[in-house]
């Protein structure tokens, strides 16, 4: 036989736990001698205490998952109250009762830490409804990529709320839930309509976008002269309104047509700024030429302005900031003359008459050239002739008053 202090192996090896004074058979193992019969259940009892130890580790390193810490100790308490080893249950009974305290403490931590995140997942669930319902108060004024964005957003944190916090009651998260699901479906309805009008529109700028780019396209081949009507065409791209997916591949085509029109209106323009600074040129060397005329010698004075008008109206266009400065001198050195006949006519006989007469029809001359000019010329010149005629009737009018 073999026995220890807490328990014996009789003759049939039959053994038996002795537990708080009381002999109780726990098991029998036939056909090994009892030294191995009684290790047999000293090991049970030894696996037992073995979970015993794990079960005051795991409260020792702070485990706080009380539902397993609850369910172990019970499950080994229910085995302690049913002892199948050999060995000191009474130390297990004690060990278990004394961590029983530190089980209840982390069910109540448990409890609290739930209640929690349940009042912090309410929280921020009503946050997320609250927030949705915000979004779709207008949805007039509402910036639907940006907000479509952010409900995305609102959806998924949502989500991750099921998936993180402790199972809610359906009476408490329920109307939270029906209250984001409409705003969500309102949000949707409203995206849907928002876009179907959107896509008509753009069906009808990209009509209009199209027609424009095929006569910007068609407008090329005139070169310069479509400027103007490139610009109009611009004004209707303003007005058509966003084209879509094509509006970058529509505009890119326009532009590039106005950018052939404009490259041929500046090469026009260069040309024409070249011209015109020649034009002034010629025209500065007149001026010197008239402002040097010599008033005492009036016939001479005649035949030279007369001379100096008559070149000067061969010239072209010159700057534009530069009219109104030299057509000034020589009106003048136009006046001047005048007055100068005007005072010799008075102070002469009436050969004066004949040679302001002569005056007369030298202005008279050049006025109708000047008009003749301007019935020809293209419209940005007409309103340099224009002024130019303007200043010979007004010497012509003094020529007159002259002779009369």
């Amino acid at each position: 036989m073999s026995a220890n202090e807490f328990g014996r192996v009789d003759d049939k090896n039959s053994v038996y736990l002795i537990d708080q004074g009381t002999e109780r058979l726990v098991g029998q193992y036939p056909n090994v001698s009892s030294d191995e019969a009684m290790a047999f259940f000293v090991r049970k009892f030894e696996d037992l205490e073995a979970q015993v130890r794990i079960l005051e580790q795991r409260i020792a390193n702070g485990v706080t998952d009380a539902k397993s810490l609850k369910a172990t100790h019970a499950t080994l308490t229910k085995e302690i109250s049913e002892p199948k080893g050999v060995g000191n249950y009474d130390s297990l009974r004690y060990r278990l009762s004394r961590i029983f305290p530190a089980i209840e403490e982390a069910i109540v931590k448990a409890n609290a830490a739930k209640e929690e995140a349940i009042a912090f997942a309410m929280a921020e669930k009503e946050k997320i409804a609250q927030r949705a319902e915000e979004l779709v108060s207008n949805l007039g004024a509402i910036n639907w990529k940006k907000s479509g964005e952010e409900m995305a957003e609102l959806f998924a944190k949502w989500q991750q709320l099921q998936k993180d916090s402790p199972k809610i009651a359906k009476s408490l998260t329920d109307p939270v839930w029906k209250r984001f699901s409409q705003a969500r479906a309102k949000f949707e309805a409203g995206k849907r309509k928002y876009f179907a009008v959107q896509d008509a529109k753009f069906k009808e700028a990209k009509k209009i976008k199209t027609e424009l780019t095929e006569k910007a396209k068609a407008l090329v081949d005139k070169g310069a002269q479509a400027a103007a009507e490139y610009k109009k065409l611009q004004a209707e791209w303003k007005k058509a309104g966003k084209a879509g997916k094509l509006e970058e591949a529509l505009w890119e085509s326009f532009r590039a047509a106005g950018d052939a029109i404009f490259l041929k209106k500046k090469e026009q323009d260069d040309q024409l700024a070249t011209s015109h600074a020649e034009n002034l040129k010629g025209k500065l060397a007149l001026l010197e030429e008239a402002e040097a005329i010599d008033t005492a010698d009036l016939k001479t004075a005649r035949s030279k302005i007369g001379s100096i008008q008559a070149r000067w109206s061969k010239f072209g266009h010159v700057p534009k900031d530069q009219v109104k400065s030299i057509e000034g001198r020589l009106r003048a050195v136009e006046s001047k003359i005048a007055s100068a006949e005007k005072e010799a006519w008075q102070r002469s006989d009436p050969a004066a008459k004949a040679r302001s007469s002569s005056l007369v029809s030298q202005l008279e001359a050049v006025i109708a050239n000047l008009e003749k000019e301007m019935v020809a010329a293209p419209e940005p010149k007409k309103k340099e002739i224009q002024s130019q005629i303007e200043s010979r009737k007004a010497l012509l009018v003094a020529a007159q008053n002259a002779v009369d």
